[in-house]
C-alpha cells in the first residue's frame, strides 16, 4: 500500500506532456484506385520515441487491424472510405494511446476511367498536374478534360497541365478518354474530381477589440487576422494598421496593436516583401465615424443642386 501511495504521489508531480499524434502516409497506390489494385498505407508516432510502438488501424467507426501497414490488396468498391491509425505503447505504469492521425480517403472505382486530381488545395499561380486513367492502360488517341461541363482542352496523351493557377480554376473536372480497339472506337468518361485552389496570402480581415481587460480602458486592440498557405517556410508577415488614412506605425511581425480609442474607419495590411505579396483589409468603423462616404455624398448633392440651378438660368436667357 505504502508503494501504491508512492506511486500514486510520484504520477501527481510528474509534468504533463501534450499527447502525441498519429501520422498515417500513403506508401503506395493512390488516393483513388480502380477495384483490383493495391494500396499500401503506413503508420507513424513522429519524434524521438524510446519506446516501442504498436499501431491500430481504423476505416470510419470500424477497428480493422494492428500492424505498422495495412495493405488493400484487391480492393473492392466497398472498402471505400476514410483510413487513420493510432499508436499504442504499453509501459510499467500503463498503456499509452496517441491521437489519431489525420484521416486518408481512399476511393475504389469500378468503372474504366479515373481522373487523378491533388489530394491537397493547389496554390493560386501554381501548375496543377492531372492524369486521366483508363482500366488497363490502352493507348490513348484522345484525351478530353473538363472543368464544370466546359471542355478546357484535349491531346492525345493522359497528362494533363494546368498552368498559373488562378481561385477561377476552382471547381469540379472529370475527362473522357478515346482509343482505337477491334474494328471500333472505344471512350469513357470519369467521375467527376474537385480540385480546391487558394490563395498564398489571403485578404486580412481587421478585429476591434474596445475592451481588452489586458489593456488601460482609453486604448483599444486591432488584431490583423491572415492566413498564410505557403508550401515552404518564409520570412515573417509585416503588418501595417491604418486610421483614416494615416499610419498608425511602422511595419511589425507583430498582428495586433493597442491604440487610442477614437471613432473612425480602421484597417490593416499584410505584406511578405520576399514574396512580392500584399493585401489590404476592408475598412471597419468604429464609433462615431463621419467619413469620405458621407462627405462625398454632401458634395454630389451638392452639384447636383448647382447643376439644377444652372439650367434654370439657362432655360430663363433662352426665353429672353
Amino acid at each position: 500500500r505504502d508503494v501504491l501511495t508512492y506511486l500514486s504521489t510520484f504520477l501527481q508531480v510528474l509534468p504533463m506532456r501534450a499527447p502525441l499524434t498519429a501520422v498515417a502516409e500513403l506508401v503506395n497506390g493512390g488516393p483513388r484506385i480502380f477495384s483490383g489494385e493495391r494500396v499500401r498505407l503506413k503508420c507513424s508516432v513522429p519524434g524521438k520515441v524510446s519506446a516501442e510502438w504498436r499501431y491500430q488501424w481504423f476505416r470510419g467507426g470500424e477497428q480493422l487491424q494492428e500492424s505498422e501497414y495495412f495493405v488493400l490488396w484487391k480492393a473492392r468498391p466497398q472498402q471505400s472510405g476514410k483510413y487513420y491509425c493510432q499508436g499504442l505503447r504499453t509501459t510499467w505504469i500503463s498503456t499509452q494511446h496517441t491521437l489519431h492521425s489525420l484521416p486518408i480517403e481512399i476511393e475504389v472505382d469500378g468503372g474504366w476511367a479515373i481522373l487523378q486530381a491533388p489530394p491537397l488545395p493547389m496554390l493560386v499561380g501554381e501548375t496543377m498536374t492531372l492524369m486521366c486513367r483508363v482500366r488497363g492502360n490502352p493507348r490513348l488517341t484522345e484525351v478530353i478534360l473538363y472543368k464544370d461541363g466546359v471542355e478546357l482542352q484535349r491531346q492525345s496523351g493522359p497528362e494533363l497541365c494546368v498552368t498559373n493557377l488562378t481561385l477561377q480554376h476552382h471547381g469540379s473536372y472529370w475527362c473522357r478518354a478515346s482509343w482505337d480497339g477491334l474494328r471500333q472506337t472505344n471512350s469513357v468518361i470519369s467521375v467527376a474530381a474537385s480540385v480546391s485552389i487558394i490563395e498564398v496570402l489571403t485578404e486580412p480581415m481587421l478585429e476591434i477589440v474596445p475592451n481588452d481587460p489586458l489593456i488601460h480602458k482609453d486604448r483599444m486592440l486591432l488584431v490583423c487576422h491572415v492566413q498564410l498557405n505557403a508550401r515552404e517556410p518564409v520570412s515573417h508577415i509585416h503588418y501595417y494598421f491604418y486610421q483614416d488614412g494615416l499610419s498608425l506605425g511602422l511595419a511589425s511581425s507583430q498582428d495586433r496593436v493597442t491604440v487610442l480609442r477614437d471613432s473612425g474607419r480602421y484597417w490593416c495590411k499584410a505584406s511578405i516583401p520576399t514574396l512580392g505579396l500584399k493585401r489590404l483589409s476592408e475598412p471597419v468603423p468604429y464609433g462615431r465615424v463621419t467619413g469620405e462616404h458621407s462627405e462625398h455624398t454632401r458634395n454630389q448633392k451638392k452639384i447636383v443642386v448647382m447643376q439644377s440651378l444652372f439650367r434654370r438660368i439657362h432655360n430663363a436667357d433662352q426665353w429672353r
